[in-house]
């Protein structure tokens, strides 16, 4: 856990960095904004930042946003002001902390972060096979590919094997190659100097010298476009970069994370994925089931979640009842975790009592079991208000209500919705261009970095 601190915290820096510490965070600390953004473009990187509420957070946001930075922001500031702390908020931040800063907020904020990106929740046995196997193979320092359906929890499996690695004391650098413009994705990557192209305002060190010395997670790695595909197979073989504008190669010293939702046999048979590169990625691979493919784990998964954003809410304490348990256990979860996650996230917000019902689950997608081993084919359910939905309406104004939808139920988040669709985020970003000229209001999320892409 890197946490940065921005300003001078009214004379509490002293205290809010032993706090910090003590929870196991590395700690660093400049006095403006401009010291903190040439901190993150050199890639010293962080996982948290916390800034003096006296300095302007919405500035520092906005440029983190512009440069594709995505790191939480927590403001701090004397005292319990509530209309300081909703400014705080409204700029950007996530968090308002008062100072002089409490242990235990500070304490559970950090906490907060570290279990968001790395819990590890499993009891069903299929699930126990798979960390099985990544406890095995993660001491050594061979290229992984973990594979399997939007919402599985690649990306957590991936955190999992760098804290069970040699590096676990180095950085864990993950980038998104959907969710990055294809035009960008190479100064993401590998860096740019100052000048390199419009808009590179400054050099800034990419994800593979950030990642170095520990570990680098290509995530959807499959969305990556054909002609930089041959550039990470180099920078991977010889573990040599060049920054974009660069004459000078740089050595790297880092492992190869990979993910993929899609069949990458298949891409490579289709000419969307380099051969090469395939192999030299899946040196181990790593399958991780779909949610319905381990029924043991839903459960608990979904008690988890009830607890995290009870908490994050500051509600009272709920629970889910029998008949929500029961439709849980048999709603097919095509989006996996994340939409169990997001399922659980409006439930608890709209649950009015102790008790969470069924009626509040609000589940999407076809009724009906998922017949065992098939993935994707659903019983009919003979629901006469399910048909009329679709009977009689164009594939394309049933394709628009389903991106739509789902993009709702995601709260906005591209990302996620294009992960839960099975499409690339590129498509996602053309529909949402086309519907936005077509006058639909399209679903926004202010914590989506990538929101505005669909409008450019």
């Amino acid at each position: 856990m890197r946490l940065l601190i921005i300003g001078k915290l009214h004379g509490h820096i002293g205290t809010a960095t032993k706090i910090a510490m003590k929870r196991d965070a590395k700690v660093a600390q400049v006095d403006s904004i401009d010291q903190a953004l040439t901190f993150l473009r050199e890639g010293k990187g962080a996982d948290l930042v916390m800034i003096d509420v006296a300095l302007k957070v919405a500035d520092l946001v906005s440029q983190l946003l512009s440069e594709r930075m995505t790191v939480p922001v927590v403001a701090c500031g004397i005292g319990t002001d509530a209309k300081t702390a909703v400014d705080a908020i409204k700029a950007g931040a996530k968090e308002y902390i008062p100072l002089p800063p409490n242990a235990e907020l500070i304490a559970g904020v950090i906490e907060s972060v570290a279990r968001d990106e790395d819990t590890l929740i499993h009891h069903d046995p299929a699930m126990e096979r798979v960390i099985h196997l990544a406890e095995q193979i993660a001491p050594s320092d061979a290229s992984v590919l973990i594979t399997g359906e939007s919402g599985t929890g690649k990306e957590v499996m991936a955190r999992f094997i760098h804290q069970k690695s040699r590096r676990s004391t180095a950085p864990f650098i993950s980038i998104n190659c959907a969710a990055i413009p294809e035009n960008l994705l190479e100064s993401e990557l590998f860096g740019h100097e100052k000048g390199a192209f419009t808009g590179a305002v400054a050099r800034r060190v990419g994800k593979f010298e950030e990642a170095n010395g520990g570990t680098l997670l290509l995530d959807e790695v499959t969305e990556m476009d054909p002609s930089l595909q041959a550039k990470l197979l180099r920078a991977i073989q010889e573990r040599e970069i060049d920054r974009v504008g660069g004459n000078k190669p740089v050595k790297v010293d880092i492992r190869i994370l990979a993910t993929s939702n899609r069949d990458m046999e298949k891409a490579v048979k289709e000419g969307q994925f380099r051969e090469d590169l395939y192999f030299r990625l899946n040196v181990i691979s790593l399958h991780i089931p779909p949610l319905r493919e381990r029924p043991m784990d839903i459960e608990r998964l979904a008690d988890y979640f009830v607890e995290k954003f009870i908490a994050a809410n500051s509600l009272s304490p709920k629970s889910l009842d029998e008949d929500a348990r029961k439709m849980l256990r048999q709603h097919p979860w095509r989006g996996n975790i994340r939409e169990l996650e997001n399922t659980l996230h409006r439930a608890v917000l709209l649950a009015t009592s102790d008790k969470i019902s069924s009626d509040v689950l609000h589940l999407s997608g076809l009724k009906g079991e998922v017949q065992s081993g098939t993935g994707d084919a659903f019983h009919e359910t003979g629901d006469a208000s399910f048909k009329s939905a679709f009977v009689g309406r164009s594939l394309a104004s049933v394709e628009r209500d389903l991106i739509l939808g789902t993009l709702g139920h995601c709260l906005g988040n591209r990302t996620q919705a294009a992960n839960v669709l099975g499409i690339s985020i590129r498509t996602l970003r053309n529909k949402l261009r086309q519907y936005m000229d077509e006058g639909e209001d399209i679903p926004q999320s202010r914590q989506d970095p990538y929101k505005t892409a669909a409008s450019q």
